[in-house]
């Protein structure tokens, strides 16, 4: 039997126009696959609003928190009155709203009596939860009015997870169990199961999230689960591209990637695919298709397994913020590695790895990514903790921290593109470079540049990629 997993981003999702788009897509695609399951996001923006609410929470301002509570049910109530709904399943699902928002609050009350310098990711995820809860609902009846028999489902039954708050690891073999007894039995039944991205649960039953953007990450372990024959993510653009179009005005689609690509693609920063996403797909041979829900008819990008291409290419270009640190000594770098990430975990909830390291007889230098989902308030926190860590042992951290740009290339067989690499360098005449690497997939190659310069190298990249065309 043929089974097709289509996930919808915050954008697909976030208005009524965007939901009766999300209505024609599935709606068209149930003649065509045996067995169809759906992964949706959080409207546009309501991740943001949820996590301002559990700060606000932290800092006991209910005044705040509430505001936000009362603004998410304005917004999706104005949804559900655009959206073609019978009277009772309106009032059905209006009173699902408010349940899910009471509960949001629940958990925010719960957050203010506990109050602590630092917000907890594990009761920040039970709040930013309610998102994707309240966005399942919506498109479930929607499908449902339609004659679409589906149900909404919830991640955190289905998806299980270690204990890692902010950016969990699922838990595959139990999650498997999960699905075989809730996602097959439907999917056997001609039924859509509706579920909620970004979430799962401990073993235990607490809520915990995957990471920015973890809706891609459900819908990529779902797919594996459930023996998918493909993967389509539905988003606002055309499909990957290669570059940031806010950043290159002439950026253009990349028509096919292979996995290596693509997972290193969204590790150095592009925003449409979690970097976690790509493995399990690749394990199982399993394409992902990319493609705007606007123009459905439109192709988008194909990853799949390696395209067989006779000479190495450049096919995109990111930019990410990083963090460098420099010491006037050279010796191990266990003990600073080990503080950063330790630092970051507290901080931030998540981990980062370094990129690049080197070593003279008289210097070290390190940079470190930083996940994008963090922000550039992210970065500035993080670097404010450090500091005040290393302030603690001024001997044996003599470390200066600064903020840097890591701007990658990524294309296929880098490790045999001398001329390729040559030429990258040569593009930058005049930027510094503090560091360089070429990725272990070898698709991929960064370098470290002053965080001013990073427009300038992202650009003068991008035409060298447009150049090769």
């Amino acid at each position: 039997m043929s089974t097709l997993v289509m996930k919808y981003g915050g954008s697909s999702v976030g208005t009524a126009a965007a939901l009766r788009q999300v209505l024609g897509t599935v709606a068209n695609e149930t003649s065509k696959w045996d067995q169809i399951l759906v992964v949706v996001s959080a409207l546009d923006g309501v991740t943001d609003m949820l996590f301002e609410a559990a700060q606000l929470a932290r800092i006991a301002n209910q005044r705040g928190y509430r505001r936000i509570a009362a603004n998410l049910r304005s917004r999706h109530l104005a949804i559900i009155d655009q959206l073609p709904l019978e009277r009772p399943d309106r009032h059905t699902l209006q009173a699902e709203i408010d349940r899910l928002l009471s509960d949001m609050l629940d958990q925010c009350r719960s957050i203010a009596t506990n109050l602590n310098e630092e917000l907890s990711p594990a009761y920040s995820d039970a709040v930013v939860a309610a998102g994707e809860r309240l966005s399942a609902r919506i498109v479930a009846a929607l499908l449902r009015q339609h004659e679409i028999r589906c149900a909404a489902v919830d991640g955190a039954d289905i998806m299980v997870t270690d204990d890692a708050y902010g950016n969990a690891h699922p838990d595959l073999a139990l999650t498997r169990q999960r699905v075989e007894a809730t996602l097959l039995p439907m999917l056997r039944s001609d039924m859509i199961p509706v579920v909620t991205g970004f979430i799962g649960a401990t073993p235990a039953g607490e809520t915990t999230t995957l990471g920015r953007g973890g809706t891609d990450y459900t819908a990529s372990v779902l797919s594996a689960l459930v023996d998918a024959d493909e993967l389509w993510i539905w988003t606002g653009v055309d499909g990957m591209m290669s570059a940031d179009p806010q950043e290159v005005a002439n950026a253009k689609v990349i028509p096919r990637l292979s996995y290596d690509e693509a997972a290193d693609l969204a590790y150095f920063g592009a925003r449409l695919l979690h970097s976690r996403m790509i493995a399990p797909l690749a394990e199982r041979k399993l394409p992902i298709r990319i493609k705007n829900i606007s123009l459905p008819q439109q192709t988008g990008t194909l990853v799949s397994t390696e395209p067989n291409e006779s000479e190495p290419a450049l096919k995109a270009v990111t930019s990410i913020h990083g963090l460098s640190l420099r010491r006037p000594a050279s010796g191990s770098l266990a003990g600073v590695t080990r503080l950063v990430g330790n630092t970051l975990f507290k901080t931030l909830g998540m981990r980062t790895e370094v990129m690049i390291a080197s070593q003279s007889a008289t210097s070290s230098f390190i940079c470190l990514v930083i996940p994008t989902s963090i922000g550039i308030d992210g970065v500035d926190r993080l670097q404010r903790a450090l500091e005040a860590k290393m302030a603690e042992y001024p001997e044996k951290m003599p470390w200066e921290i600064g903020t840097v740009a890591l701007v990658t290339a990524i294309g296929s067989d880098l490790h045999r593109a001398a001329r390729l690499q040559a030429q990258l360098l040569d593009c930058l005449e005049e930027i510094e470079i503090l560091g360089l690497a070429l990725g272990a997939s070898n698709c991929s190659f960064s370098l470290a540049v002053p965080a001013k310069e990073a427009r300038s190298a992202l650009r003068r990249i991008h035409g060298l990629i447009v150049k090769s065309d």
